[in-house]
């Protein structure tokens, strides 16, 4: 059992001192704006075309320039494209949106936000989320749902996950002093500006509780140290289009702690991309076997449970090939003295 300490941790909240600019905010500087008069009705093969008028590009230079991305697209391809004859859903034809935006110098999102919803295909469709889709995930009355309390109804629900990287670093009292994640987003409709994050820590009577972000802008944050956790609000500086990505970094570092930490775990409510977590152990605390595994949701059984090796670093890390909505876990177990 856990007891917290007399005095609340010290919590602090910071961005980063030098902040990069973020590369979709940046226009080509000898581009002129395009002169089209974008509506709620235009078309994105409209637009396309005349893009292509104003820039003067044959589409056999766009298929170039797409390949100096490292993006192949056909000629009948864009040229079906150009005259709104297919949708375009396939992960490498949304990438190759997003490149033709920059080839085109186009404003962010000027295509992209053109898309027709998309029609179901595989599992790594990014839908509106509602409450049931995290209730299935979470379970009934969750942790997440009770530090949200009546905004839990609205979680996240005009954002979608599609990269997360995470990696932890613990201490030589085996306890996990840093927490870093990079994560990659698509806004599910018009309008999406933060993200709010839940992070559940092991023992509320830390010493201090630092948040940097590093990519975005800070929000509120919260410490609920009856439910052992800090509630994050990650700002991305404007309002997304729907479709539209965007980058959010930022870092968790805990005071010092007495309470050993054993297991991490990553919860979704959508099928991802890609799911990595790092792990650095101290050398000087070392486990005795780590593992992976996977549940559809909170209190459901293990599955897919893999035996993770160390590496020259002392750290260990785990990247399924598949990730769906569920919860992804690793776990390690230390030694008896």
């Amino acid at each position: 059992m856990i007891a917290a300490a007399g005095a609340p941790p010290r919590l602090l909240v910071r961005a980063n001192a030098t902040p990069l600019a973020d590369p979709e905010d940046v226009a080509p500087a000898t581009a002129a704006p395009l002169t089209t008069h974008i509506t709620p009705a235009t078309s994105f093969a409209a637009v396309f075309r005349e893009a292509l008028r104003q820039r003067g590009l044959p589409l056999e230079r766009v298929r170039e320039r797409l390949e100096a991305h490292g993006i192949r697209i056909s000629l009948a391809t864009l040229s079906y494209w150009q005259r709104g004859r297919s949708q375009r859903e396939r992960a490498q034809s949304l990438r190759a949106v997003d490149a033709l935006e920059d080839i085109l110098a186009l404003p962010t999102g000027a295509l992209r936000s053109l898309l027709g919803r998309h029609r179901p295909r595989g599992r790594a469709v990014c839908e509106l989320q509602d409450l049931s889709a995290s209730q299935r995930v979470f379970g009934e009355n969750s942790t997440v749902e009770q530090a949200l309390g009546a905004a839990f109804a609205h979680f996240n629900e005009d954002l979608c996950s599609v990269v997360i990287r995470e990696t932890l670093r613990l201490d030589e009292r085996r306890c996990i002093r840093s927490t870093s994640v990079h994560q990659l987003l698509r806004a599910t409709r018009d309008g999406a500006s933060r993200l709010t994050v839940v992070h559940c820590i092991d023992d509320t009577a830390t010493e201090s509780i630092d948040v940097i972000v590093r990519c975005g802008k800070p929000g509120s944050v919260r410490f609920l140290p009856e439910l052992r956790c800090i509630i994050i609000e990650v700002l991305l500086g404007r309002e997304l289009a729907r479709n539209e990505t965007a980058v959010i970094d930022y870092e968790v570092l805990l005071g010092p702690s007495n309470v050993p930490s054993t297991h991490h775990e990553r919860r979704t409510r959508v099928h991802l991309s890609e799911y990595m977590l790092h792990v650095y152990f101290h050398p000087d605390a070392l486990p005795a076997g780590c593992h992976r595994y996977y549940r559809e949701r909170i209190g459901a059984e293990k599955r897919n449970s893999r035996r993770l090796a160390r590496d020259v670093s002392h750290s260990a890390h785990m990247l399924p090939i598949r990730c769906p909505a569920g919860v992804h876990d690793m776990s390690w177990e230390w030694p008896t003295d």
